[in-house]
């Protein structure tokens, strides 16, 4: 008894194919889009860092001090240290793209890396109505 098919392992390759070229147009896009990064404490933003300073800093924010980020100069952001047990939010690594996140739940903050919304011409200044 055969495991795979030959029908099978084509069907599989074009899963495999076609998810590296959505991947790689994710990255393409993305990554030349101005980003900053958003800082939630308790569902609130409490900071926004604009990751084209090109600057290397660490910093905290005045709700939870003993969490601390550290900024790179590449345009990159990251948990550094943190007093949560698991540390899964250190772990999670730098974050440089539109549509990472990270979070460090014990302590109620949520790191975004969100696009650098630019006002146009013809945005939506109000809504109005339900």
């Amino acid at each position: 008894m055969k495991l795979f098919n030959k029908t099978d392992i084509i069907f599989v390759l074009a899963i495999v194919v076609a998810s590296l070229v959505f991947w790689g147009a994710y990255r393409l896009y993305f990554s030349e889009t101005p980003a900053k990064a958003e800082i939630y404490h308790d569902s609130n933003l409490v900071m926004t860092v604009d990751l084209d300073e090109n600057i290397d800093k660490e910093f905290s924010i005045p709700q939870e001090p003993q969490v601390v980020f550290h900024l790179f100069s590449d345009g990159s952001i990251r948990f550094e240290k943190s007093d949560c047990r698991d540390k899964i939010c250190v772990r999670s690594g730098k974050l440089d793209m539109v549509g990472q996140s990270a979070a460090c739940l014990p302590n109620k903050i949520v790191l975004k890396i969100v696009r650098e919304h630019k006002p146009q011409k013809d945005d939506i200044d109000i809504i109005i109505g339900n």
